[in-house]
């Protein structure tokens, strides 16, 4: 853990450039080189062709809520307590790829399936920077 208090991801070679891309406040994801499926989370081959070329792309940071849960009771408790409630989400990006991440600036009795999101980025400490979404303004 770090300063920030939580458990943080750790960067490989396969998922660094998208780290990196998150702290300069870009949502990057993979496109194969071979056939241009794109594809997340990052990884060294294709799964759809195997190839290992690829390519970073700016994803358009707007996608919808496929799924999610409200966490009310925090685990572990002395860490997440002053957090709860908050919602994890599964949302489709407009790219066609399902990202992990956290839903903010939202009541979550408000959720619901389908609904428009946006990315923002939270620069929770100096080598961090992490990809959440909100609802789109009407």
């Amino acid at each position: 853990m770090t300063a920030y208090g939580k458990p943080v991801p750790a960067p490989d070679a396969d998922s660094a450039p998208y780290w990196q891309g998150c702290r300069e406040h870009r949502l990057l994801i993979q496109k194969c080189g071979a056939c241009g499926a794109v594809r997340f989370p990052p990884a060294s081959l294709c799964p759809d062709c195997g190839s290992a070329a690829h390519d970073w792309i700016a994803a358009s940071g707007r996608g919808r809520v496929y799924s999610w849960i409200v966490v009310t009771y925090p685990v572990p408790k002395d860490i997440y307590a002053g957090d709860v409630p908050y919602v994890v989400a599964l949302v489709e990006l407009d790219e066609g790829v399902r990202l992990p991440t956290n839903i903010v600036e939202c009541d979550p009795h408000d959720l619901m399936a389908d609904m428009p999101v946006e990315v923002v980025f939270d620069d929770v400490d100096d080598t961090l920077t992490l990809p959440k979404f909100r609802p789109l303004p009407d």
